[in-house]
């Protein structure tokens, strides 16, 4: 069956692409481990030239490249040419950073000289989202091949040009065939990829059963995996906070990419002395946010990014208000072309409901009321989830209390979640484990071998 990118906003077919043989991926498989051999042995400034010259590319086009992500996927297109130039930060911060954070450590011993050296695996295979379709693959990229490793990209399949333009980048911008190369592939076919010896570890950011299934396979050849799955992030509201602007930022965080990224806000918590305020603002903003032509400059709101998307999400509203929530604005999919779905605000979810602790994937809220910051705790840690977290108070003792107390990944405080190349990014529980970005991220895919001399 071909790849196709379709349009969401529209349902046109943009193009199709079929998928690689078995020959023509054996052939991409050897030429990624030739060449591995000759990246490994490159220095840090070789490699680093490199990705100052994708960081120039990416900026000098992010127009052309943020109208191919909003094409493919559905997401505002002044939000996608961000998402190029943040692309560009990530691939600066490692071409300036890179060779400090791979340098020999040394550590004072009883031997005459002993120190830890950061030394490359190899091919590393990178399953990518369609959500965040350059930012994903460039938070991988970036940092991997900075330390040596080559990558090979399954990128998902609604987004295959997006995929291609990233291996075009990487290639114009000097690194060495085989150094990044995108596989256009099914799913099925990961498996096999992940029992070739030639793979020496892979990286997901996706679903938790893709994650489930790409850990089982590569932990069945130890091999290392680092994997980014789903979140339902709390954004607790304590009363301290201006309120005007907090809704503002709780609005903005819920509806990031359509609604559709793993660290948006979606479960807000709010003090009851302060509830039914910031309900009535809330749904007012949420009912207002302007729907339409992602391409638009005025357009809040793009379409989904699948037909089956809109049709799962819409599933999970109707199931809870079966269960008992209540359906405080939208609740609908909007009729015509395109996968677009009405903003919506739903309270007083039961725990019993099991939407109670799904992800919502997509411009759907659900409002919580606590009567106490212990409370308000409890409620964002009553989930399996554990990637962001967002915290709105001006109480420094609070500030201390969710930051210690809150189970996941990162606490945001007085400000939404967002990915940053300086800091590390990931999460725990069934969100998943291991890190991107930083000196952590970059020492992820690495032999981090201790030498001692006597």
């Amino acid at each position: 069956m071909p790849i196709a990118s379709i349009n969401p906003a529209t349902g046109r077919t943009l193009a199709t692409f079929p998928p690689l043989s078995s020959q023509e991926l054996e052939q991409k498989l050897s030429l990624a481990h030739t060449a591995f051999q000759a990246h490994r042995k490159t220095s840090f400034a070789h490699r680093a030239e490199r990705l100052a010259r994708a960081a120039k590319i990416l900026e000098d086009e992010c127009e052309h490249f943020g109208a191919m992500m909003t094409a493919e996927m559905g997401k505002t297109f002044l939000s996608a040419v961000a998402e190029a130039r943040k692309c560009a930060l990530a691939c600066r911060y490692y071409a300036e950073h890179g060779a400090d954070q791979l340098a020999d450590e040394a550590i004072a011993t009883t031997a005459a000289h002993s120190f830890v050296r950061y030394q490359p695996l190899g091919a590393v295979l990178a399953v990518m989202p369609w959500n965040f379709p350059f930012w994903q693959v460039f938070r991988f990229a970036a940092p991997a091949l900075m330390a040596g490793n080559v990558g090979l990209l399954k990128h998902a399949s609604n987004v295959p040009q997006c995929a291609l333009a990233i291996e075009d980048i990487l290639s114009r911008a000097g690194f060495a065939p085989g150094t990044f190369q995108t596989l256009l592939i099914e799913a099925d076919q990961v498996g096999a990829l992940l029992d070739d010896p030639r793979i020496a570890a892979a990286t997901l950011t996706g679903s938790e059963p893709a994650g489930q299934a790409v850990a089982a396979r590569a932990g069945r050849q130890i091999k290392k995996t680092v994997l980014e799955l789903g979140g339902s992030d709390p954004f607790i509201v304590l009363p301290s906070t201006d309120l005007h602007s907090t809704v503002a930022a709780a609005v903005g965080a819920r509806t990031i990419n359509n609604g559709q990224s793993c660290i948006a806000a979606k479960r807000f918590i709010i003090m009851d002395s302060i509830y039914e305020s910031f309900q009535a603002d809330f749904v007012k903003r949420m009912a207002a946010l302007v729907i339409g032509d992602p391409m638009l400059p005025d357009t809040q709101i793009g379409p989904l990014a699948t037909a089956a998307i809109r049709s799962g999400l819409h599933d999970q509203v109707v199931r809870a208000q079966l269960d008992g929530a209540k359906l405080l604005t939208g609740g609908a999919c909007l009729s015509g072309p395109g996968n677009y779905y009405q903003p919506t605000v739903l309270s007083e979810v039961p725990p019993s409901s099991s939407t109670f602790y799904e992800e919502f994937f997509g411009p759907v809220a659900m409002l919580f009321r606590a009567k106490d910051a212990a409370e308000a705790l409890a409620i964002a840690n009553d989930s399996p989830f554990g990637l962001g977290s967002s915290v709105w108070t001006n109480d420094p003792d609070e500030m201390e209390f969710f930051a210690s107390g809150i189970e996941a990944g990162s606490v945001f405080i007085n400000s939404p979640v967002a990915s940053d190349p300086r800091l590390p990014f990931g999460g725990i529980k069934r969100s998943g484990y291991g890190r991107e970005l930083s000196t952590v991220g970059i020492r992820e895919f690495v032999n981090i071998k201790t030498v001692w001399c006597k």
